[in-house]
């Protein structure tokens, strides 16, 4: 396998913090070009921040991947937040979600705005989307296959990671993700992989450790929300203002009450804006149907329904509005956990643990890469043919993820008028 030849930009030593003009371009060809969902979305990231920037180590990425996925909201996201946050500070953390987020945004924005002029069931579109579901098998089998080689480097792990995997599998819900991370640290804090692995290596962070007291003003502020921003609203009601305290109750309840992220927030969202009359179901089907198609993070939708609401704030006003209001908790919840969990992780008993939670991360990952990933993305030998083909484009050949994305799409779109 040739060495990975790193872009101009990307020989960044490990330790330097970097500006925040840079992290959002880096993260801004990653929001037009990372398909494929959550799960692949991590994979991404890991190919761009891992191996080819060297930014953190295996083991850091899956202890901050970890962390994500423990907290309410959006985990790629937040994964994206945390790799801004810990590059740039609090700065390079609104220039990578600005990056990752807002093109996917503006487009459908512009959807909202123009809903009769998109056809989503026409056959070229169709076997587009369907070509970018292929891609993301490939994007995350090669995330899953790099992390297991450096987290899972003996069978206490594999056989853990494995074990994980089956139990994702089984019972496919958000909170069986959390309780198979619990299960795992506390297996590694009882000693169960003491003798297998040194303590897993930390990041190596440019920017300064966001402080206890900082953590605990971000989580308080969270929780304030969450409680104030109904009672607003009932207070608002007949008023000018009533509306936009609705709108952002509505969409920071949905993005603070959510585990798992992704399409689990959906039958939230369908709750909020739905029934009230906000947006009506075809509207609502026809939006996600091309959130679908756009890249970065699922909760962009709500973009779309902001933009599309039958009522003031609308519009651009709208889109905005509901996209900080449903992303405000990610940022919350991860600046305000991160300082107590750079310092519980300095415990020899926590390192321990986050020997077998790197690994249940990993089982987590082949789980999501079964199912959804290859049962809903492949459908024959054709899909599985084009798969392997962008693996080994990925893997062997060392392509930039973008274009192996673009020729899947395309590939997928000739697909479809055969």
């Amino acid at each position: 396998m040739s060495a990975t030849v790193p872009d101009p930009d990307s020989a960044v030593p490990a330790g330097t913090r970097d500006s925040s003009w840079a992290i959002g371009r880096i993260f801004l060809r990653l929001g037009l070009s990372s398909f494929g969902g959550p799960v692949a979305h991590l994979g991404y990231f890991h190919d761009e921040f891992v191996t080819r920037r060297r930014w953190l180590s295996e083991a850091a990425y899956a202890e901050l991947v970890a962390l994500c996925q423990f907290l309410p909201g959006p985990a790629s996201s937040q994964v994206g937040l945390g790799l801004g946050l810990q590059r740039g500070g609090y700065a390079g953390a609104l220039a990578a979600w600005a990056g990752f987020t807002l093109p996917s945004a503006i487009a459908l924005i512009g959807l909202a705005l123009g809903l009769t002029h998109w056809n989503m069931a026409h056959p070229l579109a169709q076997g587009a989307l369907h070509g970018l579901k292929v891609v993301a098998v490939a994007v995350v089998a090669q995330a899953v296959w790099g992390m297991a080689r450096k987290l899972c480097p003996d069978w206490p792990r594999r056989l853990l990671a494995l074990a994980t995997a089956i139990v994702a599998l089984w019972w496919p819900t958000p909170w069986t993700q959390v309780g198979l991370m619990l299960l795992a640290a506390g297996l590694g804090a009882a000693g169960l992989m003491r003798a297998v692995a040194p303590p897993a290596a930390s990041a190596a962070a440019g920017a300064p450790a966001p402080s206890v007291r900082g953590g605990a003003i971000w989580l308080t502020l969270f929780f304030v929300l969450l409680i104030v921003l109904p009672v607003l609203t009932l207070a608002t009601q007949g008023s000018a203002a009533h509306a936009v305290t609705a709108l952002v109750d509505a969409f920071y309840r949905a993005g603070a009450l959510v585990f798992g992220g992704g399409h689990v927030v959906l039958p939230l969202l369908q709750a909020e804006v739905v029934p009230p009359g906000w947006v009506g179901e075809d509207a609502f089907l026809a939006g996600y149907g091309a959130a679908q198609a756009v890249p970065g993070p699922l909760f962009t939708f709500a973009a779309f329904l902001g933009a599309a609401r039958g009522e003031a704030p609308t519009g651009w006003a709208g889109g905005l509005i509901a996209l900080l209001a449903i992303f405000a908790p990610a940022f919350l919840l991860l600046a305000g956990a991160l300082p107590f969990w750079e310092r519980l992780k300095t415990s020899r008993r926590v390192r321990q643990a986050l020997l077998a939670v790197n690994a249940a991360v990993v089982g987590v990952l082949l789980g999501a890469l079964v199912d959804p990933v290859v049962t809903h993305g492949l459908r024959g030998p054709l899909d599985s043919l084009l798969a392997f083909l962008a693996l080994l484009a990925l893997m062997r050949f060392k392509l930039a993820p973008w274009l192996v994305v673009l020729a899947c799409a395309a590939a997928g779109a000739a697909q479809a008028l055969l």
